[in-house]
């Protein structure tokens, strides 16, 4: 094929055209494809404290009207790219503030703790994977991971994805039991 994307341009034209001409007819597809986007968007809010609680009653509404799996995998995504946006910031822009803190006197204080008890070093993964899976403030959760720098972005990607959609899952099938 010589023009792949001329093609591609033209298949959406056409396909919009299609879709928008007989609006009446296809008023459901619209309406579900703009829930969907809502539930991406909606996932990325899912992610920052300040927009966390607006998400989260957002998704309960939406649990009733939309199907609860597509809802719960699109906005698990909408929050994956929330949480890899800051953890890109906290890796690129925090790292000699992480290590100027990790040399305070009170964090290794910290650190003699949990060399002391070493069943304790699980309590921050913990703490991490209970920040992102609910609605409280992702940052919390995100910093814990960023701070580990044996964890690389596919990795917390994993943890994030599966954490979070976990957590909408419950948000959506309490929607729906409500």
């Amino acid at each position: 094929m010589k023009y792949p994307k001329f093609l591609a341009l033209f298949i959406v034209i056409i396909l919009s055209y299609l879709i928008f001409n007989n609006l009446s007819g296809h008023r459901t597809i619209i309406d579900n494809l703009i829930k969907y986007l809502a539930s991406f968007g909606l996932g990325v809010l899912y992610a920052y404290g300040f927009t966390s609680p607006i998400a989260t009653g957002a998704l309960l509404i939406l649990s009733s009207e939309q199907n609860l799996f597509f809802t719960g995998i699109i906005a698990g995504f909408g929050s994956l790219v929330g949480d890899l946006i800051i953890f890109r910031f906290i890796r690129s822009s925090f790292q000699g503030e992480l290590k100027k803190l990790s040399r305070e006197k009170f964090m290794k204080r910290i650190q003699k703790i949990m060399n002391r008890y070493p069943k304790s070093k699980i309590l921050i993964p913990i703490t991490a994977c209970i920040a992102i899976a609910s609605p409280l403030p992702d940052e919390i959760g995100v910093v814990l991971f960023a701070s580990y720098k044996d964890v690389t972005t596919k990795t917390f990607s994993i943890f994030s994805y599966v954490l979070n959609t976990i957590g909408i899952f419950v948000i959506l099938i309490l929607g729906r039991n409500l």
